[in-house]
């Protein structure tokens, strides 16, 4: 999994998949979802993350 954050417009990416992308779909207005052919999600998208309290992320490890 990689992500990116866009900071000047407030956009976090989460990147699942190296698969190419077959179809997308609006979860609702700021959080859209890309899949695979397999039907497996490659990508996440936040608008506005940040405001969303999706970024910055907070990572925790089991100890």
């Amino acid at each position: 999994m990689r992500t990116t954050y866009d900071e000047a417009d407030d956009i976090l990416v989460l990147h699942l998949s190296e698969k190419p992308i077959v179809k997308e779909a609006s979860q609702d207005w700021n959080t859209h979802i890309s899949y695979a052919d397999d039907g497996t999600i490659v990508e996440i998208v936040i608008l506005e993350a940040s405001k969303q309290g999706a970024w910055p992320l907070l990572c925790s490890h089991a100890a």
